[in-house]
């Protein structure tokens, strides 16, 4: 059975090396790669913030009644993201080489530190509060 922790950081890792390739590819200018890995680090993210603020964060927030918290801040720096993310989109759209990768500098110090609250705190919190856990990695693994 995966737990909480161990199932949402392996989605983080999944992301992060998404959008690594697809940094690479285009400080290598190879465009067709680039937007191919860029989909798939966007569509990825896409579903982790949705499953993290549709499914877990309210019944975390249900379960402690804590609802100005971790969950709070965790959702506005998924906005502070998604705002990166589309400029990102338009740079690649562009083929803004070096705005892309201003901004990808960026959203990766952003996403480091916002993943190491995740895994570190609110996670771990969630593994103990949460009595379906497992039920809702399952879930998020058949979709």
């Amino acid at each position: 059975m995966t737990s909480i922790p161990q199932y949402m950081t392996s989605k983080h890792r999944e992301c992060d090396d998404y959008f690594t390739e697809a940094e690479s590819a285009v400080a290598k200018e190879n465009w067709s790669e680039a937007t191919g890995k860029w989909q798939q680090f966007s569509d990825e993210l896409a579903l982790h913030l949705t499953q993290e603020e549709e499914t877990l964060f309210p019944q975390f927030e249900q379960a402690t009644g804590m609802t100005a918290g971790p969950t709070q801040v965790m959702r506005m720096e998924h906005q502070q993201m998604r705002a990166l993310v589309q400029d990102l989109d338009n740079a690649l759209n562009n083929k803004a080489k070096d705005e892309y990768l201003g901004l990808s500098e960026t959203l990766m110090v952003m996403m480091q530190q916002h993943n190491m609250k995740e895994e570190m705190m609110l996670y771990p919190m969630m593994e103990q509060h949460l009595v379906n856990g497992e039920q809702l990695i399952s879930s998020f693994e058949q979709s």
